[in-house]
């Protein structure tokens, strides 16, 4: 018997905005100041750390519920469970609902609550509750369900990663660049196979570090200064996930029992392929190895970071062969490895 994900889906926003759409921005500093080098420089020394190009937006009729549902939808119909006999629905998100032009996130009902309306399921023994834990938040979503179902509490859960961060950017703000939107979802069951769920790892950094990430202002002082915009902190981000994250995949991967050099895949949250590329180097250093070519695969070129979603968009479009040059086969161990606001990170260790 194995815990194992037996469906996928992924909803991939069909609006592009690419760094030269970013031209047009008026990008201010912290005081309000206006930013001394010209945009078409910002947005290429942008695409040199961060490896974005594109990113995907909703369209303005779309919140982040409709998308998570989209996503949910598919993953079911790929399992092909019937939604009835769920018994978890866990929607992971930061910032709920927020509809173009508002200024205030819905969250009433929950976001999860919302999917599993949309999804036309009666039973109301099919619970459906939210996660706010930051990016990590889709992989918190899965340990939850995991233990779940190794508690005998469930025998299937729908996890959904789901955020419209377009919503809730300073378009003033350079770091608005990296953000985009997306939602991936997956159903998790108990199998009559082998492998699934080998270990979990997590961990909250809160004494110095919980407001890398934070809601602040606009760097625009003519605005409101009550409406409030996603900001960070990005050397401290980068730092910490450098000194961490590694450390905490390591622990993971070696309650496995599994060696490094069975490990075939790192599917990482897209953050910044810069930083992520820093820690699988430092990750497998860690064991006195070099990484393998294609063990970390990336979207995040076209697709930016989406949060939540980054994780379980990837690994769906992996399995549905729109990732070049990565592939998944029964039997490959890979670890889902995230990092973000709270400061939270954790993993998993899974064989397929």
């Amino acid at each position: 018997m194995a815990i194992k994900i037996t469906g996928s889906g992924s909803y991939i926003p069909t609006q592009i905005v690419t760094n030269t759409d970013f031209e047009r921005h008026q990008f201010l500093n912290e005081d309000g100041s206006t930013y001394a080098v010209p945009n078409d420089v910002i947005a290429e020394k942008f695409k040199d750390i961060t490896g974005i190009e594109e990113r995907r937006y909703v369209e303005n009729n779309l919140t982040t519920s409709d998308i998570a549902f989209f996503a949910a939808e598919k993953a079911i119909e790929d399992s092909k469970v019937d939604p009835e006999t769920l018994d978890y629905i866990i929607v992971a998100h930061n910032f709920g609902d927020v509809k173009h032009g508002a200024i205030q996130s819905d969250t009433v009902p929950s976001i999860a609550s919302r999917v599993k309306h949309n999804l036309k399921i009666r039973n109301p023994k099919c619970v459906a509750y939210d996660v706010m834990f930051g990016c990590p938040g889709w992989i918190e979503g899965m340990i939850q369900a995991q233990a779940f179902i190794k508690a005998g509490m469930a025998k299937k859960c729908l996890v959904v990663g789901a955020e419209t961060l377009s919503r809730v950017v300073d378009v003033h703000d350079r770091d608005s660049m990296i953000y985009s939107d997306g939602a991936g979802a997956t159903v998790l069951e108990l199998t009559e196979e082998e492998g699934g769920f080998l270990s979990h790892e997590t961990a909250s950094f809160t004494y110095e570090e919980s407001e890398f990430l934070f809601f602040g202002k606009s760097y625009n002082v003519d605005h409101n200064p009550d409406i409030r915009y996603l900001k960070m902190y990005g050397r401290k981000i980068y730092e910490f996930a450098l000194s961490q994250v590694p450390l905490a995949m390591k622990t993971c991967l070696d309650n496995s029992g599994i060696p490094i050099s069975d490990l075939k895949k790192i599917l990482i949250h897209q953050a910044n392929e810069k930083m992520d590329e820093a820690i699988v180097q430092r990750f497998f250093k860690l064991y006195k190895h070099t990484p393998p070519e294609n063990v970390m695969p990336m979207n995040i070129k076209k697709l930016g970071n989406s949060s939540v979603a980054t994780i379980p968009t990837l690994y769906d479009l992996i399995l549905k062969g729109k990732i070049e040059n990565q592939e998944l086969h029964k039997g490959d161990v890979v670890i889902f490895a995230s990092v973000g606001a709270g400061m939270n990170i954790n993993a998993f260790v899974y064989r397929c």
